[in-house]
């Protein structure tokens, strides 16, 4: 019998798999962000106030390390409710699973470039800005994927989960893709106004949605 043929009354045990693996890969991709913060090799100790400045000089890695944990923290969370709604899984949950995961494990690497550039002003600048802003597209695009298979039709959603809830859900997440890629186009033009798209995103998806929880 594979995945996607046993009965939705076993959605409990289904689903266990996908959550433990997904759920160690946001662990991963979370601790990563702060391994990205490190001294620079040239820090220095033997003058008065150089690690101070040195700590100091290193606030784009902390401004990048406390937005993205946020943001994938807030992205774990909410694919644990999204877990909860799921009869069973099937082949196209894993694949989109897969790929959304794949964003998410990415994360680490386009947050250090971001920190790297970002006390730099300069075209190089405006370019990290919006590879950072382009990666939460990405990872938005197929959150709203997943969520789509597995909403479609209710294909994949337990019985006891109203429509509302369902609906909720989807009109919660569907201007993310959107807004994320309009920070990275704002990217190019104003960093300042990037970051705060993203920022607010955050907040945004971080309070309970009327409805998503009922």
């Amino acid at each position: 019998m594979t995945t996607s043929e046993l009965p939705a009354d076993s959605g409990e045990s289904t689903t266990t798999r996908l959550e433990a693996f997904s759920d160690g890969v946001f662990a991963i991709a979370i601790t990563l962000l702060v391994l990205e913060i490190r001294l620079p090799p040239e820090a220095g100790v033997e003058h008065a106030g150089g690690l101070a400045r040195t700590l100091l000089a290193l606030w784009p890695s902390y401004a990048g390390y406390a937005v993205s944990f946020v943001t994938v923290g807030i992205m774990w969370a909410n694919h644990h409710e999204l877990i909860k709604l799921m009869s069973r899984v099937d082949h196209g949950l894993i694949v989109w699973n897969l790929l959304l995961l794949m964003a998410i494990s990415f994360t680490p690497f386009p947050t250090a470039v971001m920190a790297e550039h970002l006390p730099h002003p300069g075209w190089d600048r405006n370019v990290a800005v919006a590879f950072y802003c382009g990666s939460f597209t990405l990872t938005a695009l197929f959150y709203n994927l997943l969520w789509r298979n597995v909403s479609r039709q209710r294909r994949l959603i337990r019985p006891h989960v109203s429509d509302a809830r369902v609906n909720a859900i989807t009109r919660a997440y569907a201007p993310g893709t959107f807004i994320y890629g309009s920070a990275t186009a704002v990217a190019f033009l104003s960093v300042p106004a990037a970051l705060a798209i993203v920022a607010g995103l955050a907040l945004f998806y971080i309070l309970p949605k009327r409805g998503a929880h009922s």
